[in-house]
């Protein structure tokens, strides 16, 4: 069982930065990873990115490519979002999610059904 805790989010400006972090709580070995979905009212919970949390290696959905780091802290247990030059359009409620990957393609690790562990969410608002 693993328990994830999400905190920062809020109100910012577009163009303001911002930092996501999740705190994951259990067994983080083998094929573990971490992830961040977002769903905006009315719409479906879309991937934003996501690691392996034993390489470090990183995958973005189109939209924030460029924009936003996804990053793990092992000694922590936490992994990060930076969210750089946002928009209104990245207002939404983020989740944290993690789970164990059969593998590592990248395709898999932007599907939500393979993440069995979820956050509360936590609020990002991007004003205009």
């Amino acid at each position: 069982q693993v328990r994830l805790k999400e905190s920062g989010g809020g109100l910012v400006q577009a163009g303001d930065s911002s930092r996501l972090s999740c705190a994951a709580s259990g067994h983080t070995y083998g094929n573990f990873h971490m992830a961040w979905f977002r769903q905006a009212p009315g719409n479906e919970r879309e991937f934003v990115a996501a690691l392996q949390w034993i390489s470090g290696r990183p995958a973005y959905a189109d939209s924030v490519k460029g924009r936003f780091t996804v990053s793990r802290d092992t000694a922590k247990n936490t992994a990060d979002l930076q969210m750089n030059s946002l928009k209104p359009e990245d207002t939404a409620v983020y989740y944290c999610a993690a789970g164990y990957l059969s593998d590592t393609f990248i395709a898999r690790m932007k599907l939500r059904e393979n993440y069995n562990f979820w956050g509360q969410g936590t609020q990002v608002t991007v004003s205009s």
